[in-house]
């Protein structure tokens, strides 16, 4: 017979259950990830960016398509989520201290009648760091989280081509459009600090914001970075739609552009084919 239940999340609360915790509702991030280890979800939610149905980037890493939606940012209904029977809500935090996608009285009320776990993915978390996060709430609900296959070795690939190329500059940004874009902060989200944990350089730009350096195209071209990363969620304009964009050109021109989720869920194959992909496009800079 399961025991009572006890998890602290990355917002310092305690979460508690008189018994482990069967059926979950997680953010489409959070589902991943906890598939990924062992345990099955019974409903996922979206961001606000969701309103009309996962995103399918963000979905790739999904190993269950079937799971219900639930909804997206101040959609997502309280009642809806008892009805699923959940008793586990899981969403990530990029402040320590809300449910990231989730309207604060809606928060309130889960929070008021089932535990909630919030694991941290913001400032200073690297992919690491947040998916032994995940395989600790995994394990306290009774899961035995896997190997992580083929994540050192693309982990060791990574870090070897970046010590050949020590001048090779890493940028992340999110295009909004023919006059504005956001350019990542390195820090700020767990996998490119994973990059630069693997020893590549961030072609950071100066500026105001949290997880995000938002300026106009000519700013952001003065980067200068050999191998961009750009956000393909379905709320970043196309790069189709840019191939006009003087700003877009200038900042691509002669650099490696890879589509890039800033989103990623630390499962071992994401993580995999991130590290990667990364590896061969630093090495084919510096073989050319």
């Amino acid at each position: 017979m399961d025991s009572f239940w006890a998890f602290r999340d990355d917002r310092g609360r305690e979460a508690t259950a008189p018994r482990r915790p069967r059926r979950i509702v997680a953010y489409v991030q959070a589902a991943a990830v906890l598939q990924d280890l062992g345990l099955p979800v019974s409903g996922i939610f979206g961001s606000p960016h969701d309103k009309d149905g996962i995103d399918p980037v963000k979905a790739e890493a999904l190993t269950d398509r079937d799971v219900p939606y639930l909804g997206a940012g101040a959609e997502i209904d309280a009642a809806a989520v008892r009805a699923s029977g959940a008793d586990l809500f899981v969403s990530v935090t990029y402040d320590g201290e809300h449910l990231y996608g989730v309207d604060p009285e809606t928060a309130g009320e889960l929070a008021a009648e089932l535990p909630t776990v919030a694991v941290g993915t913001g400032a200073g978390h690297s992919l690491f760091s947040v998916r032994e996060r995940y395989a600790e709430l995994a394990r306290s609900l009774g899961a035995e989280p896997p190997a992580p296959a083929g994540l050192e070795a693309s982990a060791d690939a990574l870090r070897a081509a970046a010590g050949e190329a020590p001048r090779v500059r890493v940028t992340a940004l999110s295009p909004a459009g023919a006059d504005t874009v956001h350019v990542a902060r390195a820090d700020a989200w767990p996998d490119l600090r994973a990059l630069t944990e693997l020893g590549l350089r961030p072609a950071d730009l100066p500026g105001s914001g949290g997880n995000w350096v938002t300026t106009d195209w000519a700013t952001a071209a003065g980067a200068a970075p050999d191998v961009i990363l750009a956000d393909a969620r379905g709320n970043a304009t196309p790069l189709d739609a840019l191939r006009e964009n003087e700003g877009w050109t200038r900042l691509a021109d002669g650099a490696t552009v890879l589509p890039w989720n800033p989103e990623l869920p630390c499962t071992s194959r994401a993580m995999s084919h991130f590290f990667s992909t990364l590896a061969q496009a630093v090495a084919a800079r510096t073989a050319g």
